[in-house]
């Protein structure tokens, strides 16, 4: 017999995650499918913030910004391990600028008043001959600017904490396993699911049944309802790649640059991993394979000149280091541009089919709570057993800690492990926060943590991470639950690769 859910969510993205965690915190069995890893498409391939968008006040995108404002002070409060504010500089030259200095104040005006802070600061102007470090590394032009505060977020960790919260409330997750059809039933929908998809073997097939689905594919979101006879009379997605560049770090200083190009788009300038400096986002219309997305030449050239036409000290391709690329799957809403294009999500009801279906277009990383939270309220409606909403009072897993002040945690930490190198106490709070002693547990020096495969990488965290994030290959511990693979030497790699068919046996044996 078939196993029966509430509700099957379709797609492992933040938006999916989020959906599951909301209905799995309302009572509803979920289950929740995802093709590949938690968080492998769009999710962890975006700028890294959790901002209220500042660039679209332009388009007058009033709602959006001031929903995404309200957000980012819910979302810091929720979960402050592994997200924190960040202030950011924008330098001023009116031709550069492409927009006159009172507009610049004033959309910096309404972007501290559209809602309420508490925890993030307002916004200020500055002066190079007053701010002289922040203007040291641009070109002379820059004698003005502006200083404005938003948010850095882990994001490929923020969708694996919805995850494993919702799973923690009752869910299943199912990574590794796509979707190959859903087909309505009598009461029930059929879905059938093929796991562990190999070239050249033959995928294992099982059927589930479901009062409701949920499509939140992201980028495949058509293709799910193509193979299931359910594309007629949907919304026209707009697949734009965004690809981003890592070199090594820049300028000194914790804060950002927000630099605006002749084309009239912005692209951020952003400190990575202590090491690094971050620099994207890219706009392109994209029509390629949506597992094989990467950064083309052009990019890495715009990307560049992006920077290098602000900077006194110019990159090339030969500084760059490493990069990443996704695709947004932007709600086609007609404009020209795709710069335009508004980040807002639509939830689509498909009225063609009798029993609850519900698919996902759109969005942004800021709103995603909102939007899981719409959409749980519209299904529970369509199922006549209305649930009050909780999500945003309630922190995500590592989050609960008192205050929501990292630095208060962290001189807790070092009390309780005295020995821990202070590199290490801070990567490990402001990835895992209260969880971290869930591997350290009453460890009393570093051999209790195992083998160090170099790197400060030791055998605890990854069996941890194998154990409770859903980890099952190398590249997603060292690429997604962290950014560790930046930092690697090749032998460390190599000894881990070697490794890591018995780490994952034994983590899993000891589970």
């Amino acid at each position: 017999m078939d196993e029966v859910y509430d509700l099957c969510v379709i797609g492992g993205g933040i938006n999916g995650a989020g959906i599951a965690r909301d209905a799995a915190g309302r009572g509803l069995s979920v289950l929740l499918v995802e093709a590949k890893d938690i968080a492998q498409g769009t999710s962890s391939a975006s700028t890294k913030l959790v901002h209220g968008g500042l660039r679209y006040l332009e388009f007058f995108e009033f709602k959006l910004v001031r929903e995404a404002l309200k957000e980012r002070e819910r979302l810091l409060s929720m979960a402050p391990h592994i997200i924190s504010p960040m202030r950011f500089i924008l330098p001023y030259e009116r031709k550069a600028a492409g927009r006159p200095y009172w507009m610049m104040k004033l959309g910096l005006f309404l972007y501290d008043h559209l809602a309420r802070r508490k925890r993030v600061e307002g916004s200020k102007t500055l002066d190079y001959k007053k701010d002289d470090t922040i203007f040291a590394g641009l070109k002379d032009l820059y004698k003005q600017g502006f200083s404005y505060y938003d948010c850095w977020v882990d994001d490929a960790r923020l969708v694996l904490l919805n995850a494993v919260d919702a799973q923690e409330r009752g869910a299943k997750i199912l990574t590794h396993t796509r979707c190959a059809k859903i087909e309505e039933g009598e009461d029930l929908w059929r879905v059938t699911l093929e796991s562990d998809a190999q070239v050249g073997k033959t995928p294992k097939k099982k059927t589930i049944s479901a009062s409701m689905v949920v499509n939140a594919a992201g980028p495949w979101v058509n293709d799910v309802l193509r193979e299931s006879g359910y594309a007629d009379n949907v919304p026209s997605i707009r697949h734009v790649k965004g690809s981003h560049l890592i070199i090594p770090k820049a300028f000194e200083g914790d804060h950002s640059y927000i630099l605006t190009q002749e084309d009239g788009r912005i692209v951020f300038a952003i400190p990575y991993e202590d090491k690094y400096t971050l620099i994207g986002t890219t706009e392109e219309a994209y029509e390629g394979d949506l597992y094989d997305v990467h950064i083309s030449n052009d990019e890495i050239k715009y990307l560049c000149n992006a920077f290098s036409s602000h900077f006194k000290t110019e990159i090339s391709v030969k500084d760059v280091l490493w990069t990443y690329s996704g695709v947004r799957p932007l709600f086609d809403d007609g404009r020209k541009e795709s710069r335009k294009v508004s980040r807002d999500f639509v939830l689509h009801r498909h009225k063609d089919a009798r029993l609850p279906l519900l698919s996902v277009y759109g969005g942004k990383l800021t709103t995603y709570r909102v939007l899981a939270e719409k959409a749980v309220n519209s299904l529970l409606h369509l199922d006549s057993r209305y649930v009050n909403p909780w999500t945003d009072t309630q922190a995500l897993p590592g989050g609960e800690f008192d205050g929501g002040e990292l630095s208060n945690f962290m001189a807790e930490q070092r009390r309780v492990y005295p020995w821990l190198p202070e590199t290490l106490l801070y990567r490990y709070a402001r990835s895992y926060g209260t969880r971290m002693d869930r591997f350290l547990g009453q460890a009393q020096s570093l051999k209790d943590l195992g083998r160090n495969y170099g790197g400060d990488i030791y055998e605890a965290e990854l069996a941890y991470m194998v154990r409770y994030e859903f980890v099952r290959d190398l590249e997603d511990a060292l690429y997604r639950r962290s950014k560790l693979g930046l930092h690697m030497l090749d032998e460390t790699f190599e000894a881990l690769r070697a490794a890591w068919p018995d780490i994952v046996k034994k983590a899993n044996k000891e589970e």
